[in-house]
């Protein structure tokens, strides 16, 4: 006997086919008793799809009239997820992402239960997005990254580095990073013999090679880490610190690889960061929302101390 999310699925594409069905020829089709059918037709009324059932000796079930859902069997929770994702995916600077998802979302708020659909709705509704105002890369070379990364198969690409020469690589493809505002390819460069991190707007004709490669060991904890690492490396920085009145993990969830944090007792922690510009801090410390003191250096000071009486005087 198939298993019960499976045996749903089942029963819903039969039902699909808008003929009338016997008790008996369902339960027949599913290799299940009638009182599990019965059960089964409940679980998908209790969803939303419209069945309806005679009852009597000729007694048997057909989806309403009018009636055409795919199986969308997941719990509430996970339908809105769904959509809440597809939501997201508008803004991840992807050429053709954006209409992809609006079209994707559409189809599946289309085949909710009605109580999924106001729910989503109203995500829809009060949601505002920003935009992302970063570089806007190809939907369809991000696929054939992810493939690569994936199949562990070596990939040859177009790129231009920053001073707008181009060339030729051919690389071992690790992980996609998103950060920030743009996309990420982390790769082993094998024409250099190290591992680089290529922005994936500067890359064109991303071609698979065919060529399996044996996985090679990132010389960071994660692919974003590294993407962090290369990209402070390029940049001039300075080291800033602070402690803040709030726990390690509340605050190390704001801060994430863009700084450490460390417990620094009576549930205050300390950060210390490596910023190009000071406006980090400031977003940092607005979204932790808690008080904080021991900033160094003093140039950082005197900026929140500016920051702050411009947002005080707006």
């Amino acid at each position: 006997m198939a298993g019960s999310s499976e045996r749903m699925l089942r029963l819903l594409s039969l039902l699909q086919t808008h003929r009338y069905w016997t008790g008996p020829e369902l339960a027949d089709r599913l290799d299940v008793s009638e009182r599990t059918l019965r059960r089964d037709v409940d679980r998908l009324r209790g969803l939303g799809y419209p069945v309806e059932a005679t009852r009597g000796a000729a007694g048997g079930y057909q989806l309403q009239a009018g009636a055409s859902l795919p199986p969308l069997l997941v719990a509430d929770d996970e339908a809105v997820a769904i959509a809440v994702g597809l939501q997201a995916s508008a803004g991840t600077g992807a050429a053709g992402l954006d209409d992809a998802a609006v079209r994707a979302l559409s189809k599946i708020v289309q085949v909710m239960p009605p109580r999924l659909r106001r729910r989503v709705k109203a995500l829809q509704d009060f949601t505002d997005r920003g935009p992302m105002g970063g570089p806007q890369v190809d939907a369809v070379v991000l696929s054939v990254l992810a493939q690569t990364c994936r199949d562990a198969e070596r990939l040859e690409l177009v790129y231009r580095r920053a001073d707008g020469e181009r060339g030729r690589r051919t690389v071992e493809p690790h992980r996609l990073v998103s950060l920030g505002r743009r996309w990420y390819l982390v790769a082993y460069d094998l024409g250099r013999g190290d591992w680089r991190s290529f922005r994936v707007d500067r890359m064109t004709e991303p071609r698979p090679t065919g060529a399996r490669f044996r996985p090679r060991d990132l010389p960071a904890p994660d692919a974003a880490t590294f993407v962090s690492e290369s990209i402070a490396s390029l940049s001039p920085t300075t080291d800033v610190s602070f402690v803040v009145h709030a726990p390690a993990p509340e605050v190390g969830r704001v801060v994430r690889w863009y700084g450490t944090v460390e417990p620094a007792g009576d549930g205050r922690c300390r950060v210390a960061m490596s910023v190009d510009s000071f406006d980090w801090v400031v977003l940092v410390l607005a979204s932790v929302g808690a008080p904080y003191e021991q900033v160094e250096p003093p140039a950082l000071v005197e900026h929140l101390r500016r920051t702050g009486a411009l947002l005080a005087g707006a």
